[in-house]
Protein backbone atom coordinates (compact mmCIF):
# COMPACT_ATOMS: atom_id res chain seq x y z
CA UNK A 1 0.00 0.00 0.00
CA UNK A 2 1.24 3.27 -0.85
CA UNK A 3 2.07 5.20 2.19
CA UNK A 4 0.47 8.52 1.11
CA UNK A 5 -2.83 6.63 1.05
CA UNK A 6 -2.20 5.58 4.11
CA UNK A 7 -4.34 6.59 7.33
CA UNK A 8 -2.53 8.59 9.91
CA UNK A 9 -1.48 7.33 13.09
CA UNK A 10 -3.92 7.79 16.30
CA UNK A 11 -4.32 7.40 19.79
CA UNK A 12 -7.73 6.49 19.27
CA UNK A 13 -9.00 2.83 19.93
CA UNK A 14 -12.07 2.13 18.22
CA UNK A 15 -14.22 0.07 21.12
CA UNK A 16 -15.77 -3.41 19.49
CA UNK A 17 -19.37 -2.78 19.92
CA UNK A 18 -21.09 -5.51 22.30
CA UNK A 19 -23.08 -8.10 20.19
CA UNK A 20 -26.49 -7.77 21.46
CA UNK A 21 -27.17 -10.78 19.11
CA UNK A 22 -25.07 -13.05 21.35
CA UNK A 23 -27.72 -14.29 24.14
CA UNK A 24 -24.40 -14.44 26.30
CA UNK A 25 -24.11 -10.36 26.36
CA UNK A 26 -28.03 -10.18 26.89
CA UNK A 27 -27.78 -12.41 30.03
CA UNK A 28 -25.14 -10.09 31.13
CA UNK A 29 -26.97 -6.64 30.54
CA UNK A 30 -30.68 -7.47 31.07
CA UNK A 31 -30.65 -7.63 34.71
CA UNK A 32 -29.04 -4.30 35.19
CA UNK A 33 -30.41 -2.49 32.14
CA UNK A 34 -34.14 -3.37 33.66
CA UNK A 35 -33.02 -2.26 37.36
CA UNK A 36 -31.55 1.28 35.98
CA UNK A 37 -34.86 1.52 33.66
CA UNK A 38 -37.19 1.33 36.58
CA UNK A 39 -35.33 3.71 38.43
CA UNK A 40 -35.21 6.32 35.34
CA UNK A 41 -38.88 5.69 35.30
CA UNK A 42 -39.14 6.47 39.21
CA UNK A 43 -36.88 9.59 38.82
CA UNK A 44 -39.19 10.77 35.61
CA UNK A 45 -42.20 10.02 37.73
CA UNK A 46 -43.70 7.73 34.87
CA UNK A 47 -47.04 6.28 34.54
CA UNK A 48 -46.44 2.75 33.98
CA UNK A 49 -48.48 3.11 30.68
CA UNK A 50 -45.71 5.44 29.68
CA UNK A 51 -42.87 3.39 31.34
CA UNK A 52 -44.77 0.20 28.68
CA UNK A 53 -44.84 2.19 25.80
CA UNK A 54 -41.26 3.47 26.33
CA UNK A 55 -40.42 -0.41 26.36
CA UNK A 56 -42.32 -1.14 23.22
CA UNK A 57 -45.67 -1.61 24.00
CA UNK A 58 -45.08 -4.22 26.73
CA UNK A 59 -48.38 -5.76 28.67
CA UNK A 60 -49.58 -4.57 31.64
CA UNK A 61 -48.63 -8.17 33.12
CA UNK A 62 -45.43 -8.54 31.61
CA UNK A 63 -44.15 -5.20 33.07
CA UNK A 64 -45.10 -5.90 36.70
CA UNK A 65 -43.93 -8.83 36.48
CA UNK A 66 -40.39 -7.98 35.27
CA UNK A 67 -40.61 -4.64 37.42
CA UNK A 68 -41.32 -7.55 40.56
CA UNK A 69 -38.47 -9.92 39.30
CA UNK A 70 -35.97 -8.19 36.64
CA UNK A 71 -34.25 -11.78 36.24
CA UNK A 72 -34.86 -12.23 32.53
CA UNK A 73 -33.10 -12.04 29.27
CA UNK A 74 -34.19 -9.04 27.23
CA UNK A 75 -34.74 -9.20 23.40
CA UNK A 76 -32.33 -6.83 21.11
CA UNK A 77 -34.78 -4.00 20.86
CA UNK A 78 -35.41 -3.74 24.50
CA UNK A 79 -31.75 -3.42 25.38
CA UNK A 80 -31.45 -1.00 22.59
CA UNK A 81 -34.26 1.26 23.93
CA UNK A 82 -33.77 1.04 27.68
CA UNK A 83 -29.78 1.98 26.47
CA UNK A 84 -31.22 4.89 25.14
CA UNK A 85 -33.04 6.01 27.67
CA UNK A 86 -30.37 5.89 30.25
CA UNK A 87 -28.26 7.75 27.98
CA UNK A 88 -31.00 10.89 27.53
CA UNK A 89 -31.00 10.24 31.32
CA UNK A 90 -27.12 10.46 31.67
CA UNK A 91 -27.46 13.49 29.68
CA UNK A 92 -29.88 15.33 30.84
CA UNK A 93 -28.28 15.97 34.29
CA UNK A 94 -24.84 16.40 33.07
CA UNK A 95 -26.73 19.90 30.79
CA UNK A 96 -28.79 20.54 33.43
CA UNK A 97 -29.46 20.66 37.26
CA UNK A 98 -31.13 17.45 38.66
CA UNK A 99 -34.62 18.72 39.39
CA UNK A 100 -34.77 20.16 35.52
CA UNK A 101 -33.67 16.80 33.93
CA UNK A 102 -35.91 14.61 35.46
CA UNK A 103 -38.83 16.87 34.26
CA UNK A 104 -37.56 17.76 30.85
CA UNK A 105 -38.91 14.83 29.68
CA UNK A 106 -42.51 15.97 30.51
CA UNK A 107 -42.36 19.65 29.76
CA UNK A 108 -43.39 20.83 26.10
CA UNK A 109 -40.82 21.75 24.12
CA UNK A 110 -40.61 24.10 21.37
CA UNK A 111 -37.19 22.69 19.51
CA UNK A 112 -37.93 21.84 16.28
CA UNK A 113 -37.75 18.11 16.62
CA UNK A 114 -40.60 18.10 18.73
CA UNK A 115 -42.95 20.55 17.57
CA UNK A 116 -44.93 22.12 20.61
CA UNK A 117 -45.38 17.92 22.08
CA UNK A 118 -42.95 16.75 25.60
CA UNK A 119 -40.04 14.50 24.50
CA UNK A 120 -41.75 11.90 26.00
CA UNK A 121 -44.58 12.23 23.65
CA UNK A 122 -42.06 12.43 20.81
CA UNK A 123 -39.92 9.24 22.04
CA UNK A 124 -43.58 7.57 22.69
CA UNK A 125 -44.92 7.81 19.12
CA UNK A 126 -41.53 7.37 17.31
CA UNK A 127 -39.96 4.24 19.29
CA UNK A 128 -36.47 3.82 18.73
CA UNK A 129 -35.74 5.71 15.97
CA UNK A 130 -37.31 8.82 18.14
CA UNK A 131 -34.96 7.91 20.92
CA UNK A 132 -32.00 7.60 18.92
CA UNK A 133 -32.81 11.55 17.94
CA UNK A 134 -33.10 12.38 20.81
CA UNK A 135 -29.98 10.85 22.20
CA UNK A 136 -28.41 12.59 19.63
CA UNK A 137 -30.03 15.77 20.52
CA UNK A 138 -28.67 15.75 24.09
CA UNK A 139 -25.29 14.55 22.92
CA UNK A 140 -24.46 17.50 20.18
CA UNK A 141 -25.99 19.84 23.23
CA UNK A 142 -23.53 18.18 26.06
CA UNK A 143 -20.99 18.87 23.40
CA UNK A 144 -21.69 22.13 22.74
CA UNK A 145 -23.33 22.27 19.26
Amino acid sequence: MNPAYAYPKSRFEPVVPVDLNAREERERLSKSALKGFFKLAAAWKLRDDDARELLGGLSSSTFYEWKKNPERVLEVDRITRISYLLGIYKSLHIIYGDQLADEWVSLPNKNTIFGGRTPLAYMQAGGLLAMQTVRKLLDARRGGL
